[in-house]
């Protein structure tokens, strides 16, 4: 049997496609964009993001956003191939990483980038998931051998470079650059106790709402999508803040020395 495991993209690829997508989702409104805000004088001022539209405002929470240099992104977002992908990832722009990601059908899988090496632990559902097509014999084997038990690989080998592609902050948001808004302001709130303005945009039979931090600077905190399908939320947490990566000890697998 193989010693290795290449994950298909339903469970890695298309996270990174499906994050990417809900990221990029100020791209895709079809409402014509909003004028500047109604109130003027006193009471504008007193207002955050006062004399912007909330187009103006997305762009903002965008630029600051793609210039963070660390956050954490928490959720749920649907690929159509996977159904509802769920996941939990710090990462930096340096490639730093450490997580969780996959789906109620086709497993988990835990990931932790330090740097050169990829540390990676895969559930059983995971495995089986991966190894639909071969040998009942090999599946049970690999299974026995790596189900919920910590590899490690270099960053660069098949088995990990989607991983660690994913994990590098810089090409996540990239999806955040020269893109246009047409979303429209809402009131004012809180999310997870920093204040926040709520921006609504429309794409389709679906409406996402966006939600900008007020205070300090303007980054996106949160994204809900309703309508078309089932509902989809990522949160946004943890800005510039260091990522913990710490690689696991003990019984870790290398699979490079056991691929020779």
């Amino acid at each position: 049997m193989r010693h290795h495991l290449r994950p298909r993209r339903t469970v890695i690829a298309a996270v990174c496609l499906a994050t990417a997508a809900a990221l990029g989702l100020t791209a895709c409104g079809t409402e014509k964009k909003g004028g500047s805000a109604d109130k003027g004088g006193a009471a504008a001022a007193k207002e955050p993001f006062a004399g912007l539209s909330g187009g103006e405002i997305a762009e903002k929470a965008l630029e600051a956003t793609s210039g963070a240099s660390s956050l954490r992104v928490k959720g749920e977002v649907t690929d159509e191939a996977s159904g509802l992908l769920r996941m939990d990832l710090a990462l930096d722009t340096k490639g730093t990483c450490a997580g969780t990601m996959g789906t109620a059908e086709e497993g988990s899988i835990e990931l932790i980038i330090p740097g050169g090496t990829a540390y990676m632990k895969y559930d059983e559902k995971f495995l089986r998931a991966q190894s639909k097509g071969e040998p009942a014999a090999d599946v049970q084997a690999a299974v026995d051998m790596m189900a919920n038990r910590w590899v490690r690989t270099k960053v660069t080998n098949a088995d990990a470079k989607e991983v660690a592609g994913f994990c590098d902050l810089d090409s996540l948001l990239g999806e955040f650059k020269d893109t246009g808004s047409a979303a429209r302001r809402g009131g004012t709130t809180t999310v997870d106790g920093t204040p926040a303005i709520k921006l609504t945009e429309r794409d389709g039979k679906d409406t996402y709402t966006i939600y900008v931090a007020t205070k300090g600077k303007p980054y996106l905190l949160k994204v809900d999508k309703t309508g078309g399908g089932k509902p989809e939320s990522l949160a946004f947490t943890d800005y510039d803040k260091p990522v913990k990566a710490t690689a696991p000890t003990g019984d870790v697998l290398d699979l490079d020395k056991l691929a020779g």
